[in-house]
């Protein structure tokens, strides 16, 4: 059974800011960080046998960051790069909603083509790492995406708000990919903290 955890990448700035990133490449921030270190805490002690990653600064620095604790080997693949969101980049929710209520950015990549894209990079990990244990650092439309393919649409767009690092699984079982859980963020202090009140 190949196996593939799906962690999104740390805070940014932007994100705190409500502001969409797409293709921007934007840094952690100093949560970013942190959370990236509770992502690399709680996998620790758990076998993998690579770590994969966008990209993008964001995302690359969360899995450098969680590779501090597992050591294990970490490829860069390009078809989990964030969907690129045309003229809407940088712009606050405000902004969008009066620019484009529609939510149909001008320039921006169509889902096809995010579905299609993400689609061959799943197909490739699971050629090269077939039965393995895989962690992917990738961003929130991209792990959405995957959501929503391989649970027939229940979760995804517009259904799945996920966290800055949280963590989701997926596994391919009897010749078919399912979603194991997601959105998990019992791992993140911030989470923790309030949860015990």
């Amino acid at each position: 059974m190949t196996s593939i955890c799906l962690v999104r990448h740390g805070e940014t700035d932007w994100n705190v800011m409500g502001k969409i990133q797409g293709r921007t490449d934007i840094p952690l921030n100093a949560k970013g960080i942190l959370q990236a270190k509770e992502c690399g805490e709680f996998l620790k002690g758990t076998n993998w046998d690579v770590i994969i990653s966008s990209p993008l600064k964001r995302a690359k620095q969360t899995a450098e960051i969680i590779n501090t604790y597992l050591h294990i080997p970490l490829e860069e693949m390009d078809e989990f790069i964030e969907r690129h969101f045309g003229k809407a980049e940088g712009m606050t929710l405000e902004e969008r909603m009066t620019a484009y209520p529609d939510k149909q950015y001008p320039n921006q990549e169509e889902l096809l083509s995010v579905e299609k894209r993400v689609k061959i990079g799943i197909n490739k990990i699971h050629e090269k790492y077939k039965d393995g244990k895989v962690l992917l650092v990738a961003h929130g439309a991209v792990i959405n995406t995957i959501l929503s393919l391989f649970s027939d649409g229940e979760l995804g767009y517009g259904k799945t708000n996920l966290v800055n690092a949280c963590i989701s699984n997926i596994e391919y079982f009897q010749e078919k990919w399912k979603v194991k859980d997601y959105n998990q963020i019992s791992h993140l202090s911030q989470y923790r903290n309030i949860e015990k009140g």
